[in-house]
């Protein structure tokens, strides 16, 4: 078994030394380190409901895009 320094960045290991094989081998990963926790969605898919959120736009004449924009324009 040979143990080789790397780093996971990407979705790529990228090791630090060169390794002797040449041909495809078995290989373990393990990380040294815990992922770092996600903030929990804020957004509940399951929640979600397309004709509800076509009943709250029914209103706003234009872009969705145009009216946030001019609502955070007028928030400053």
């Amino acid at each position: 078994m040979l143990a080789v320094k790397g780093i996971y960045k990407s979705g790529q290991l990228i090791l630090k030394e060169k390794v002797p094989f040449t041909e495809a081998i078995t290989k373990i990963v393990t990380f040294l380190e815990e992922p770092k926790k996600l903030p929990p969605s804020k957004l509940d898919l399951t929640q979600f409901s397309f004709t509800q959120s076509r009943e709250i736009l029914k209103n706003v004449k234009g872009s969705l895009s145009d009216a946030l924009i001019e609502e955070r324009l007028r928030a400053l």
